[in-house]
């Protein structure tokens, strides 16, 4: 399965995982949203909100094809 992976602020890294345009990786089925952490080699400690469809979700949620995920690092008054 294919889905789009965006970060933002100190999380974003063009080879990785860019804030302008998404990154797409492609996964196993049943494969959650740490495991795409863990592909994109963002250490998990540095997320603080994770995004599925523009609703906040756990690292644990399992992921479908075509899912458009984000990433918030812990920053300011997050």
């Amino acid at each position: 399965m294919k889905v789009s992976l965006k970060c933002f602020s100190s999380l974003a890294d063009p080879a990785k995982c860019d804030f302008r345009d998404s990154t797409e990786y492609e996964l196993k089925d049943g494969q959650t949203v740490e495991a795409l952490v863990e592909r994109a080699g963002i250490d998990k400690d540095t997320i603080k909100i994770a995004f599925l469809n523009n609703k906040t979700v756990g690292l644990d949620t399992v992921l479908s094809d075509g899912d458009k995920i984000g990433l918030a690092p812990s920053v300011g008054g997050m």
